[in-house]
């Protein structure tokens, strides 16, 4: 793979959510190593207190834009933001795309309500992601019962509901249920799985939205595949969806860590690898 694919990544977090480095620092370092674009993808706001997500959503866009004029000719930067769908509390994305006139979206699910509740707060909602998988076992049990076919559906379900309302540019880890269910609750070739995660990837086709393909899960050894994982990759090239590798990066040295994704797709003949959201 030609080197400068290598030198994009457009899901990047940094201290104004749960990165670990500030949105210079992040500039500093892919500049130092090369990167031609970089792009800014902060945990959308959220209506209760958490660790996680943008409280300053104002000073994050004004620094991102200073940076983008101020590094102009060293580096392309892109304001982008990480939306968390949840039904009840954050449906719409319009809003802060116009409040931050962003450059792109990224659509993703953390965070599922029972279908049909609607969310008082983060207890009402099964945390699917973080790095500790109690969390996960203890929202399945609490709020579906240990029913994980019925969360398994939910989760993708609500993914279906955010392409369809909000188009965002880029599909987030469309698999990532799969990360602390560690083949304990399912397998990811059961049919009953596979086919809501197809169902989900073909409205993706259908809708023209871009699927990351997200690296973080095997650096942070937290999942031993890709979201997607190979398996479903593989499947989705027959529709030929765009995808674009992403590390999913909160600190500046994960930047680096595409963990064989790019050459993987090119030995699969992955027929439309991008850059950057803007199919070049």
């Amino acid at each position: 793979m030609p080197a400068l694919q290598q030198m994009n990544n457009y899901h990047t977090h940094s201290t104004y959510c749960d990165g670990k480095a500030s949105p210079r620092e992040m500039v500093d370092f892919a500049v130092a190593h090369g990167f031609t674009a970089l792009g800014f993808s902060g945990h959308s706001p959220l209506p209760f207190d958490n660790t996680y997500s943008i409280t300053d959503y104002d000073g994050y866009c004004r620094e991102v834009r200073a940076l983008q004029e101020e590094y102009q000719d060293r580096i392309a930067i892109s304001l982008g933001l990480e939306f968390d769908y949840v039904p009840g509390m954050l449906e719409d994305f319009t809003p802060l795309i116009k409040q931050g006139g962003l450059d792109y979206t990224i659509g993703s699910v953390h965070l599922i309500p029972v279908p049909g509740t609607t969310p008082r707060d983060g207890n009402d909602l099964w945390m699917i992601d973080g790095p500790h998988y109690e969390r996960y076992d203890e929202g399945l049990n609490r709020l579906f019962g240990g029913d994980i076919r019925a969360g398994v559906r939910a989760y993708f379900h609500q993914q279906n509901a955010m392409l369809e309302r909000n188009r965002p540019t880029i599909l987030g880890h469309p698999d990532k249920i799969a990360m602390h269910n560690r083949s304990r609750y399912f397998k990811e070739d059961e049919p009953w799985y596979e086919n809501l995660a197809l169902e989900t990837l073909a409205l993706a086709h259908e809708l023209d939205i871009i699927v990351e393909v997200n690296t973080r899960g095997i650096y942070k050894g937290r999942h031993p595949d890709y979201y997607p994982s190979r398996r479903l990759i593989k499947a989705m090239k027959q529709w030929r969806i765009p995808v674009i590798v992403s590390t999913d990066a909160h600190a500046p040295e994960d930047l680096l860590r595409t963990e064989g994704a790019y050459e993987y797709l090119a030995d699969i003949h992955y027929p439309e690898v991008l850059r950057n959201p803007w199919r070049t």
